[in-house]
């Protein structure tokens, strides 16, 4: 494989944003978090001579949730690659409309994440996240969604809302990130409803985040099973990084992913490029 797009990154700089994650006394409560405490810039996507990043999708980084327009301009002037950009926004906000407006004023955005975590049913719930998730399946902008999957209180709910939104892209993050990385029943029965829905997509990554010391041997099995509840045509495989450092080299990452054992070329082409480049319309 020669080529591939990255669907999942984050670049920083600490001079002009905020970053509040990224202090050793706000939760992720990681280790090592002093390893990517930092800036980041497009150059710091070093890959050696087996591939080449082709392009990127950066998701927001806690730049300024208040303004998240900040980090949409500070890309747009610093990158040079092509590369489609992941908005924060509140789907829970009253002045949702005025938000997304605003960021449609830059050419690299395609929709939005709001992680929920430990709050998804409250955000799931509340009575203006139905009418703004609408507001961005008419726009044709994406809901990137960061929860555990295998609680399926909440995959119900969400379940609820994608029903009556046949048309809304929703991308999952990180594998549906569990503690774990292995598909147990729980999270298997949680993908399993959410893959009903025809315009889900979801993003293999995240591993380090659960685990420093994690091992390539786990991700054949692992994106085999994901792939069987999806089909490999709204499956990629993406890098977290920085946070991959914890783990891998960006090089290295890429390297295991593109010579995946057992996988066809024309599957390993569409988990690492032709898959990203088709939702998040990278070369359109």
């Amino acid at each position: 494989m020669n080529k591939f797009i990255d669907p999942h990154l984050h670049l920083f700089n600490l001079e002009q944003g905020d970053y509040h994650w990224l202090e050793a006394s706000n939760p992720p409560f990681w280790p090592n978090k002093q390893l990517i405490n930092r800036d980041f810039g497009e150059n710091d996507l070093v890959i050696k001579s087996h591939s080449e990043l082709a392009g990127f999708v950066h998701v927001e980084a806690g730049f300024d949730n208040d303004k998240p327009e900040r980090e949409l301009a500070w890309l747009e002037q610093h990158c040079t690659k092509p590369f489609k950009s992941i908005a924060f926004a509140n789907i829970c906000s009253a002045d949702f409309h005025s938000q997304i407006q605003t960021l449609l004023q830059y050419t690299s955005f395609i929709g939005i994440r709001h992680i929920l975590d430990e709050q998804a049913e409250t955000i799931l719930t509340h009575p203006k996240t139905l009418a703004n998730l609408k507001l961005l399946e008419s726009l044709d902008l994406i809901f990137e969604l960061q929860c555990d999957c295998s609680n399926l209180a909440i995959v119900k709910q969400l379940s609820t809302h994608l029903s009556v939104l046949p048309n809304l892209t929703i991308i999952i993050n990180h594998c549906g990130t569990t503690s774990e990385n292995i598909l147990n029943e729980q999270l298997h029965s949680g993908l399993t409803a959410l893959a009903k829905h025809k315009r889900c997509f979801i993003k293999c990554s995240g591993w380090e985040m659960r685990d420093n010391n994690w091992q390539i041997e786990i991700l054949a099995p692992l994106v085999s099973s994901v792939i069987t509840i999806f089909s490999e045509h709204r499956v990629m495989l993406a890098s977290n990084f920085p946070v991959c450092l914890f783990s891998f080299s960006y090089s290295q990452l890429w390297q295991h992913y593109t010579q995946l054992d057992g996988f066809s070329s024309q599957t390993l082409e569409a988990l690492c490029f032709s898959n990203a480049a088709k939702v998040y319309k990278l070369f359109t």
